[in-house]
């Protein structure tokens, strides 16, 4: 029971008898007549303990698949307590589907887990609602557009971002390499470009730490630990992770603050070089109109940039990694994608209106995103004012779960929900098919804003890679040491390995 080694793995900071005082303190001073008071309406769920809830239940190393168990036995709509949280969660594609679009308003604001509350203190565009998220997103969605996303101009910095990191693999000449840091460099410089108005050098040792404190945020964010400490952030304070992901925090805002007062020093508002400057001349010009109390601050500048980057970077990294060890682990398929590339583009430059012809090697990179699951729980909602859904009654601040992993892997919508089948996308014919049930980006008010950005990220990074490089295992590693079942809470990120990347 992963809570219990918690309290035993932290003497450092409070004893070990201390820390199990506490624990029956808490159990027997809980009356013994308490129990969880379900309306008969309401949807059902596991018996609660007092205050821990259904905590002993979880692995919070992959609580997707707690809940996916919990689904088959409680239905699509049902109830969980995360400590003395009560979160309801919907599973499979239609209940999902139902909740995020036909539900938008219903469900549409987000309840952020406390150490996202403590980040970012209710701005920016991820973990904020009302007026602060509709202004924010309003913002955040032109100002992309403008700045190339889904545009010619953009589909050029992805280009040019690619041959950079031809570059580096090429430098390996074949031999082993971990991926990692060079597609996050290139994925996060298209980001950079579009924010800052220009990209970094990869060896830029600014750039490559505050790459590194960002990612090793996201992944501290979804640690067991700061999981119990979201639960009881009373008792776990004192948890190193905790401490670790301000340090990050705190680093990633100095240097943010630097970019922003070097933009701000050479404003142009004629000439906005990116977001950074749009979101600046928009709060000159409302302060020299008189307005004091609109959303364009400094706060809600740095936490919606910091939002950019980790919902624009570490996502579409990851999922390009996913896709290169996929490659490596099915040969067979690797050739697939290749002969297609092969017939129809050639050796030229892919362009983003040649996913069109490439039907194969489109399915390939829609069954990587479905398999990969890279956001098992999505993020959490919150329900919006007293609702009945699918018969069950939903109180109005009641946390609500979307389980995105049940959507991918819903077995009555995919004929191999659980293996690497890009047959998934194809018709009889070969030709590449929508599924309605592909929601890798979630949906309705909530869906990523980026969602055009990374589609073509994911295209054109994919395709140019596989038109230079053959990916393999390194040699000694054979194809099924590749683990595809990695542990992953907020974002499951492929289990660390290394590929070679061959030259073609």
């Amino acid at each position: 029971m992963e809570i219990l080694d918690l309290f035993l793995q932290s003497t450092s900071s409070v004893s070990l008898l201390g820390s199990l005082v506490v624990l029956l303190l808490i159990y027997f001073t809980s009356t013994s007549s308490f129990r969880f008071q379900q309306d008969r309406t309401e949807p059902p769920g596991p018996k609660a303990l007092p205050l821990l809830g259904n905590v002993l239940q979880f692995d919070l190393k992959t609580p997707h698949n707690t809940l996916m168990k919990l689904s088959k036995k409680y239905g699509s709509v049902f109830t969980v307590y995360m400590g003395p949280k009560k979160v309801v969660v919907l599973a499979g594609y239609k209940t999902v589907k139902e909740a995020l679009v036909n539900f938008a308003e219903e469900f549409g604001d987000r309840d952020p887990m406390q150490i996202m509350i403590e980040f970012s203190q209710g701005h920016g565009i991820t973990w904020s609602n009302g007026e602060i998220w509709k202004e924010m997103r309003r913002f955040v969605v032109m100002n992309l557009k403008d700045f190339g996303m889904g545009k010619k101009v953009c589909e050029d910095k992805i280009i040019e971002e690619c041959h950079r990191l031809i570059e580096v693999l090429k430098k390996f000449k074949g031999e082993a390499l971990d991926t990692t840091q060079p597609i996050h460099y290139a994925v996060s410089n298209v980001i950079c470009s579009m924010v800052y108005g220009n990209r970094f050098e990869y060896d830029d040792p600014q750039f490559t730490y505050m790459l590194e404190c960002m990612s090793t945020r996201v992944k501290l964010a979804g640690s067991p630990s700061i999981q119990v400490y979201n639960l009881f952030p009373w008792f776990f304070k004192w948890v190193a992770d905790r401490k670790e992901f301000h340090q990050m925090n705190v680093f990633n805002r100095k240097q943010n603050i630097e970019i922003f007062n070097s933009l701000e020093k050479t404003l142009n508002p004629q000439m906005c070089r990116g977001f950074v400057d749009a979101f600046l001349v928009r709060k000159q010009n409302l302060e020299e109109s008189g307005i004091t109390n609109s959303q364009f601050h400094n706060e809600n500048l740095m936490v919606t940039v910091l939002n950019l980057f980790g919902g624009g970077t570490d996502t579409t990294a990851t999922t390009v990694r996913w896709a290169l060890m996929l490659m490596a682990k099915y040969p067979k398929i690797q050739d697939q994608v290749q002969e297609e590339l092969s017939g129809v583009i050639g050796s030229r430059q892919v362009q983003v209106e040649d996913r069109k012809n490439l039907h194969f090697t489109n399915a390939v990179i829609h069954e990587t995103q479905r398999l990969a699951n890279i956001a098992p729980m999505g993020l959490p909602h919150k329900a919006t004012k007293d609702v009945t859904f699918q018969g069950h009654f939903i109180k109005k601040g009641t946390t609500v779960c979307p389980l995105l992993a049940s959507v991918l892997y819903d077995e009555s919508e995919w004929e191999n929900p659980h293996s690497f089948y890009p047959a998934h996308f194809l018709d009889k014919d070969g030709k590449f098919v929508k599924r309605e049930a592909f929601m890798a980006f979630s949906a309705g008010r909530r869906v990523c804003p980026g969602e055009s950005l990374a589609r073509m990220e994911l295209f054109i990074l994919f395709v140019t890679l596989l038109q230079h490089f053959r990916f393999t295992p390194p040699p000694g590693v054979s194809e099924d040491e590749l683990d595809l079942n990695p542990p992953g809470s907020l974002t499951r990120y492929p289990t660390r390995h290394k590929l070679c990347a061959v030259c073609l």
